[in-house]
């Protein structure tokens, strides 16, 4: 045993020769591992000897008791994990994100059987129905962001997932609306968890060339899962009755929780570092043993404390994301809107012409959707890691402004207004369901452009609380999801759905050149508000 420690106490001391050369210091700038964690100055970072390095400055000779990963080729550090095991990984939480979001609209095209098995008419009602899970999606994040960056990302993705399953059999049993609405609330809570967490754990672990493309693959589970779900929705509907949305939900959920618990790997460097002190202090019986990364100035109750305010600090103290986010919020609650809205527009004749779809064929009317945000996806994912690549490769250094390049963002913006104006004067005028169809597809096309383009940027420009300015866009953003359709019927029989899409158009018209203040000024607003350390908030 005693020679069992001993080995463990030199591993260690290795361990810091290691980490107190120069190609160690280029390992962290090349590998982009500030996007995963918060890295000490350079000043701190100790050089050693070496065929080209200078000589060993004992000033620069850091503390033995230091646990820090073993150069840079260390696999316990995500960013030096194989690529396969990083898409997988990514791969998981893709899966995730879409099986969440499928239970706010999955249901949407049985709203109206909903609305007359329990004896209710209020417009108002069947529209909080579908929003008030959304509403689960803006305090969610407020929780689980902080304690993602105290605890890790897969204690947080693992508890979601069964909480998830738990809520939703729940929803399935529902005797009234009331139960309905509480327990879809629960469910959006925890459903938040991969939605928060998937940017944060893309950081972790991917370089910033790689970030567009890994982000686009996590961002069609939160946007393309509200769009297909109730396409089979609608049929599963017609066939066997509402509650068995929730219940195949809940069977899909288990079988992903299972999977997720063996397949998914830490990826927050802080906790695995701290993982890694704890068990060498047990294996040493050393007790002065600490992470490299760990925050020996606050205590836990102070670090949880500092936790939870920060994604509220970076809401409402830090313009570009306060802007950004609200920007994000209007095109999310405008999307929300028009799925609160398809049934009565394309169904029932409430609003409109009138289309006369049935359960099923109003569960197509979501395709369209899905399609502008699968080309989205496609289109601005890759060009935005191509913009990256190519400043790069010519030796220029990195800037998170160049996500907002006008050329991506300005023609996304544009393409909002356009959707909308399209999609609200012909169904105003009942033209060929094709052609609104059209207009949507338009809408969401620019809606991807302009929701990769904003969160990419806030990544780059915040790596190192990824998560909590992830938790600040959601908070936003789901409260218009939520919040903004319990209007919209209102609004359109006030309007009209030709006048009141060409609100919204107006609205998203006027936002367009948000993204391009950032990107001429973005560098100079970000040296005035800089992201908070744990101790600032």
């Amino acid at each position: 045993m005693a020679a069992e420690r001993t080995g463990s106490r030199d591993s260690i001391i290795e361990m810091d020769a290691h980490n107190n050369t120069s190609e160690k210091a280029a390992a962290y700038d090349n590998s982009d591992f500030e996007a995963a964690t918060i890295v000490p100055d350079p000043s701190e970072r100790g050089t050693t000897s070496g065929k080209d390095s200078p000589a060993v400055n004992d000033e620069t000779v850091q503390d033995p008791n230091i646990v820090d990963f073993d150069g840079p080729e260390d696999m316990a550090n995500p960013m030096n994990w194989p690529m396969k095991k990083r898409w997988q990984n990514i791969a998981v939480i893709s899966v995730l994100t879409i099986i969440t979001p499928l239970g706010s609209s999955m249901f949407a095209p049985g709203i109206p059987r909903i609305l007359a098995e329990f004896n209710e008419r209020s417009t108002t009602t069947a529209t909080f129905i579908l929003s008030v899970y959304i509403l689960g999606f803006a305090f969610g994040p407020l929780l689980v962001a902080p304690l993602s960056e105290i605890y890790g990302r897969s204690i947080m993705y693992n508890c979601g997932n069964v909480a998830f399953l738990i809520f939703t059999i729940c929803t399935a049993l529902s005797n009234g609306i009331p139960m309905m609405m509480a327990f879809r609330f629960l469910m959006g809570i925890a459903g938040s968890v991969p939605i928060t967490l998937g940017s944060g754990s893309i950081s972790d672990m991917m370089p910033v060339e790689f970030r567009g493309r890994a982000m686009a693959a996590w961002a069609i589970g939160p946007l393309l899962g509200p769009c297909i779900g109730p396409v089979a929705g609608g049929y599963l509907i017609r066939a066997a009755g509402w509650r068995w949305v929730y219940w195949l939900i809940a069977i899909v959920t288990g079988l992903i929780t299972v999977f997720t618990f063996f397949m998914l790997r830490e990826s927050y460097a802080p906790v695995i570092l701290e993982r890694r002190a704890a068990r060498l202090r047990k294996e040493t019986g050393n007790p002065d043993l600490r992470s490299k990364l760990a925050d020996n100035t606050t205590t836990p109750a102070e670090k949880l404390k500092a936790a939870l305010v920060r994604p509220m600090y970076f809401l409402f103290c830090v313009p570009i994301v306060t802007l950004l986010s609200l920007y994000v919020a209007v095109t999310y609650g405008v999307l929300y809107l028009l799925f609160t809205t398809f049934s009565l527009v394309f169904g029932q004749s409430i609003l409109g012409s009138g289309y006369g779809f049935g359960e099923g064929e109003i569960g197509l009317v979501f395709i369209p959707s899905a399609i502008g945000m699968g080309l989205g996806i496609v289109v601005f994912g890759a060009m935005s890691d191509k913009l990256v690549s190519q400043k790069m490769n010519s030796g220029e250094t990195h800037k998170p402004e160049i996500r907002l390049t006008p050329f991506l963002t300005i023609p996304a913006g544009v393409a909002l207004p356009i959707g909308l104006f399209l999609y609200g004067w012909t169904t105003h005028y009942g033209v060929h369901w094709i052609v609104p169809m059209i207009g949507v597809v338009i809408f969401c096309f620019g809606l991807m452009g302009i929701m990769m383009a904003c969160q990419n940027y806030l990544l780059d420009a915040y790596p190192k609380s990824a998560a909590s300015v992830t938790a600040a866009l959601a908070v936003l953003r789901s409260l218009a999801g939520a919040l903004l359709p319990l209007g919209a019927i209102d609004m359109y029989i006030a309007l009209g759905l030709g006048w009141g899409n060409s609100l919204l158009g107006f609205i998203s018209l006027g936002l367009i050149p948000l993204p391009l203040l950032f990107f001429l000024f973005g560098e100079r607003i970000r040296g005035v508000k800089k992201a908070p350390t744990p101790t600032e908030v």
